[in-house]
């Protein structure tokens, strides 16, 4: 079998971008990789999804181009091979949302309220066919990682049948409040949106790492651009944002707020087990820092009333990420 690298160099060439220029670009916490190509004037993106380390760039082509069809502004597809996991994508550029907010902190509410903007346009249209839903079980199945990742990490593991109750428990109210509807790109972040001043509408914002991308609640990714783990959002922000995709939808303020901060409390849970295994499985200890804010999303949605059960099951079986908790988690972590 050809070596990775020999496999790129011939998809590269085949693409017509054999002499390009390539420079890795920051990764994410999966198995891809990313690099910028130059060639003269033009610039593309190289994805290198290889399937033996359980990467599947199909959904990702079947969403970019849904997407596309829509108006937004995924990125082209210039060149693919599903079968190597290689794609040659348009470069949307540097501009992060997170990049542009930091540089110019004054046009931060203008890039949330394009965002906002383009979730309430994705949502008035039908889901992809054929979608998998990210359901009451699902949730609540990644809702209890805490107890297999977090709990073990920091030596405090819950009592017998304590994490299958909480499962089982969360997944009524999910059922219940949560139901799906919509296509959720389900990683709607400031780090994985681009600004594109120079095009119209919802297009200014370019989409990246929606292979995840599955029906769900409405809600769902707007709690993901506004409870972010890796920023603060200012909570006035915040506010302003729910309460502009609700006038933009014309839904219920009421049943829409319990549904967010439920999905927020699902969300931060399923974040906490998760940055707990790169950690403890993953050699990535990097993520462990941004746990506190994780925590204090998750303290925030539990506040709402309607939540008060699920609030006293985890704070008796979930203890906060305390220093001394992410140094125990951080010493167990494997070398890369």
């Amino acid at each position: 079998m050809p070596e990775r690298a020999e496999v790129i160099a011939a998809f590269l060439s085949g693409a017509g971008w054999g002499d390009a220029t390539r420079r890795p670009l920051a990764g994410d916490a999966s198995n891809r990789r990313y690099e910028r190509l130059t060639d003269g004037l033009r610039s593309a993106v190289l994805m290198d999804a290889p399937a033996e380390r359980g990467e599947d760039v199909r959904p990702f082509l079947a969403i970019a181009r849904h997407l596309s069809g829509l108006g937004l502004s995924a990125p082209a597809i210039l060149a693919e091979d599903p079968g190597t996991g290689l794609l040659l994508l348009e470069d949307l550029g540097d501009d992060l949302f997170a990049r542009v907010a930091a540089r110019d902190p004054a046009q931060e509410e203008t890039l949330y309220a394009a965002a906002v903007d383009l979730l309430a346009d994705l949502h008035r249209a039908p889901p992809p066919s054929g979608l998998g839903a990210y359901d009451a079980p699902i949730m609540a199945r990644l809702a209890r990682l805490p107890f297999d990742w977090y709990l073990p990490g920091i030596d405090a593991p819950a009592p017998d049948g304590a994490a299958a109750a909480f499962r089982a428990g969360i997944e009524t109210v999910l059922a219940e409040h949560a139901p799906p509807s919509v296509l959720i790109l389900r990683d709607y972040h400031a780090e994985n949106l681009i600004w594109l001043p120079d095009r119209q509408g919802a297009a200014r914002v370019g989409l990246l790492d929606f292979q995840d991308a599955l029906c769900g609640h409405p809600a769902y990714d707007l709690v993901s651009l506004l409870e972010d783990a890796r920023r603060d959002v200012d909570e006035g922000l915040q506010a302003r944002m729910r309460t502009r995709y609700v006038a933009a939808t014309g839904t219920a303020p009421d049943s829409f707020d319990r549904a967010y901060a439920l999905l927020g409390a699902q969300r931060n849970l399923r974040i906490l087990g998760v940055f707990a295994r790169l950690c403890l499985r993953d050699g990535k200890p990097g993520y462990l820092p941004l746990l506190p804010r994780v925590w204090g999303h998750l303290m925030r949605d539990l506040s709402h009333p309607d939540l008060a059960p699920l609030r006293a099951q985890v704070l008796d079986l979930i203890p906060p990420p305390e220093p001394d908790h992410l140094d125990r988690i951080a010493r167990k972590c494997p070398a890369r």
